[in-house]
């Protein structure tokens, strides 16, 4: 296939090896740091029209746009025309840099010039553009034209224009139509940004096409190699890694990973720890980035946000109950697993302090009943946010919430280690095994074989994985360990084809389809591999992640969560998910060290 001059297929083997999984229908065409999200669907048959989606909130403008997730793309109904002006046929081809129309005019390619700027190269033949954008003022000039709104936009060629035309198209939006006369490396440069400003340069096609395919391979050639079976989706969870990052803007002081860029905009703290285990694979100073960004918005009193977005922070919320809202403290294990792999003391040095204080929050802010166990007061602060287990109302203690604490002090005090602090390092360790005491002690049912969460000291009898939490520690008594070990291999319970539900199959509560209410998610499935290990299970923690890597490669793309029986995506669950990809690609690693794979 001959692409606009005269080069062929990338030459990078990664790009060829994900060459059309950008399916643009449902996965948008990105770039790092870029805040666009090129789509593409159908507007007659063999006639795609593309539109363009900004990753950004604009909660000031939500009740004249409304939310982001359904606002109206700032750039829509984008089509290629011809000399008559009618809309051209095309089919497209997509690499992870750069997407390739194929019309009977000859072949446009499409790639980012810049995070804010697509460059589309186009065949010498007269060709045009036709699209909707959404805008208050708009002029044409001799190069193209320029939008102003919200966001302002700039479409230029170094081509001559045989027609250049801005009309209305209705209240804050504009149709622009033009078309170029035949030109050798005619290209057109649209630039969308939030500045006064505007790029109006273009390069040759050539070069930036090489750029942008040079970024995409440098990115890829620097994560480890693993095993050809696991290569294609391993390398599509990289390319959502790093597609999905977002600049700094305003409240977002660091470049940070989206959840998904088409559903969550922003960072949300429990995210962004396993985000970064991944980063520390290819880019260590991203990694920690990671864990900054959300520290950089430390409140005095230590408590770390639920998330972070360019207009604001959320730290509280009104519903389903009014109370702070956070998410589980998993700082202090995400970054100790970046300095086992990167050795930067001077990062441990850095977050110290804001871990302690952290660590601090939990128990003078979270536990009414001052028993030494925390509590959750908003469900939201779990990360399960629609779990049964909180359908009473809260605050309730739970065996994960206190697990994770466990977990948090005994890394507080490797930490405290290596930075000099050895008495806070004993203090951190006696601290964690004094709480899994009085977990065991409040919260362990001898009779049912479970952790049971309490809710106004009563226990909230739901049999989710939060009752098996308490595994993860590694500090349980033997008897205890294999009663949870036995629940989790109960196929009737938690070990169905694809385990683990986050609701037992064999609980009245339990909905594949509904979130937190019995869908299987990677992140919870990565903590269990884990914990399996440190209890003796190496086997059992195997087939886990096996069968982790299976659900995962099961679908084109990475979904936010599964159907735990079937490996289906539900219906609500967000695509090109970040922690998924994330876990994947921890997982893939693992895996591929091992002699024997089995998949």
């Amino acid at each position: 296939m001959a692409f606009p001059m005269g080069w062929e297929e990338p030459r990078s083997p990664f790009c060829r090896l994900l060459k059309d999984r950008i399916d643009l229908h449902h996965v948008p065409f990105s770039e790092r740091s870029s805040r666009m999200m090129v789509f593409a669907e159908d507007l007659r048959p063999g006639v795609p029209g593309l539109f363009i989606k900004l990753a950004e909130r604009w909660e000031k403008q939500q009740e004249k746009f409304g939310d982001y997730r359904q606002r109206r793309p700032i750039v829509e109904r984008m089509v290629f025309i011809g000399p008559d002006g009618e809309p051209l046929p095309a089919s497209f081809t997509a690499y992870p840099h750069a997407v390739f129309f194929h019309t009977p005019r000859g072949t446009i390619g499409m790639t980012f010039n810049d995070p804010e700027a697509l460059y589309f190269s186009l065949p010498p033949e007269p060709i045009g553009f036709q699209f909707v954008a959404q805008a208050e003022t708009a002029r044409a000039d001799r190069r193209g034209g320029i939008l102003r709104g919200v966001r302002n936009l700039a479409y230029t060629t170094n081509a001559r224009l045989r027609l250049n035309q801005i009309e209305s198209a209705g209240p804050g939006l504009f149709r622009v139509t033009f078309l170029v006369e035949p030109t050798p490396d005619a290209a057109v440069l649209l630039n969308i940004t939030p500045r006064l400003g505007f790029n109006r340069s273009l390069r040759p096609a050539l070069p930036v096409f090489q750029e942008a395919e040079a970024r995409w391979h440098e990115w890829f050639a620097a994560a480890p190699p693993v095993h050809e079976a696991l290569a294609p989706q391993y390398y599509y969870a990289w390319w959502v890694m790093r597609a999905g990052l977002i600049s700094p803007r305003f409240y977002m002081t660091r470049e940070g990973m989206t959840p998904s860029k088409i559903h969550y905009v922003g960072v949300w703290q429990w995210d962004a720890c396993f985000h970064a285990l991944a980063y520390r694979y290819v880019d260590l100073k991203l990694a920690e980035d990671q864990i900054r960004l959300i520290l950089d918005h430390q409140r005095e009193d230590g408590m770390i946000p639920d998330a972070v977005h360019d207009e604001g922070r959320v730290t509280h919320l009104p519903l389903p109950v009014d109370a702070d809202v956070t998410k589980p403290p998993i700082t202090a294990w995400a970054a100790w697993k970046l300095y086992e792999m990167g050795g930067d003391r001077d990062f441990l040095d850095e977050i110290y302090e804001p871990l302690v204080r952290w660590n601090q929050w939990w128990f003078e802010r979270n536990d009414d009943d001052r028993d030494g166990l925390c509590q959750y007061n908003h469900p939201y602060s779990s990360g399960w946010d629609d779990s049964p287990v909180w359908d009473e109302g809260m605050p309730v203690e739970s065996p994960d919430l206190n697990t994770y604490l466990v977990i948090q002090m005994e890394h507080l005090a490797c930490i405290a280690e290596v930075i000099g602090e050895t008495e806070d390092a004993a203090r951190w360790r006696a601290e964690a095994e004094a709480l899994t005491r009085r977990m065991i002690a409040a919260m362990w049912d001898g009779e049912a074989g479970l952790f049971w969460p309490l809710r106004r000291e009563q226990p909230v009898r739901i049999k989710t994985p939060l009752s098996l939490y308490p595994l993860l520690t590694g500090r349980l008594p033997r008897p205890i360990v294999e009663r949870l070990v036995a629940h989790l291999q109960d196929p009737h319970a938690f070990w169905p084809r694809y385990p683990i539900p986050t609701v037992a199959l064999d609980d009245p509560h339990y909905n594949p389809e509904q979130m937190w209410r019995g869908p299987t998610w990677l992140n919870i499935n990565r903590l269990f591999i884990e914990g399996l290990l440190r209890c003796g299970y190496p086997e059992l923690a195997r087939e886990l992640r096996r069968r982790t890597l299976r659900l995962a490669m099961g679908h084109r793309d990475l979904y936010e969560y599964y159907h735990p029986e079937t490996g289906g995506r539900p219906p609500r669950a967000a695509p090109i998910f970040g922690w998924t990809s994330a876990v994947f690609i921890e997982l893939a690693i693992e895996a591929s060290r091992e002699p024997d794979l089995e998949l």
